[in-house]
């Protein structure tokens, strides 16, 4: 016999519900296992209920995404020390984007599943803002010229990508914990070194 719906889930409840549901089985699984169906499950409604807050799967997973996405800066800001420089920062990001990676892998790989490339600011992913303060602290510092500025935001989150990547689905996988991590340490310190070195 079909439960009847949650009468208590209105207007923004039943969004925020799904959204949690959706948070909850991308943690699990990762992007394949979010589906409109399962998280109108998992909240106790009917999926056309859903339709009412999410035109379909995607938008549902754009905005579990987002989430994710706030949660992973939220971490990677969680490693800067107190008192920090622009190279501590950019460091602290690049740690704390790997160590995200580790911790939730079924977040990380929902995070960017359905991003598009935008030029309005308020439309960069929150690890981008994140990443981008770091390296405008290092210009206000002195160690980065602004003339290199413009774009070392790319070859920065690449190294730290890739590792994550790395880890998660390669050969990284296999190494013990402290080699992990000291492979981190030397992927982030390594980018950061080739960015300040002198340009030909």
């Amino acid at each position: 016999m079909p439960q009847p719906e949650r009468e208590h889930y209105h207007h923004g409840n039943l969004r925020e519900a799904l959204i949690d549901a959706g948070l909850a089985l991308a943690r699990s699984g990762g992007d394949a296992a979010l589906t409109l169906r399962t998280a109108t499950r998992d909240v106790g409604v009917s999926a056309s209920a859903a339709y009412r807050h999410f035109a379909d799967r995607d938008a549902l997973l754009d905005a579990v995404a987002e989430r994710i996405r706030d949660a992973m800066a939220a971490r990677m800001r969680a490693f800067e020390p107190d008192t920090a420089t622009g190279r501590d920062r950019l460091r602290a990001v690049g740690l704390g984007y790997i160590a995200f990676a580790r911790e939730e892998p079924g977040w990380f790989e929902t995070a960017f599943a359905t991003i598009t490339a935008t030029p309005e600011a308020s439309a960069a992913p929150a690890p981008l803002i994140a990443l981008t303060a770091a390296l405008d602290a290092l210009v206000a510092d002195g160690e980065l010229s602004p003339a290199d500025r413009p774009g070392a935001e790319w070859p920065c989150w690449s190294a730290v990508h890739g590792f994550a990547r790395l880890w998660l689905r390669g050969p990284l996988r296999q190494l013990p914990e402290a080699e992990v991590q000291a492979a981190a340490e030397r992927t982030v310190d390594t980018a950061i070194a080739g960015l300040l070195a002198p340009r030909a």
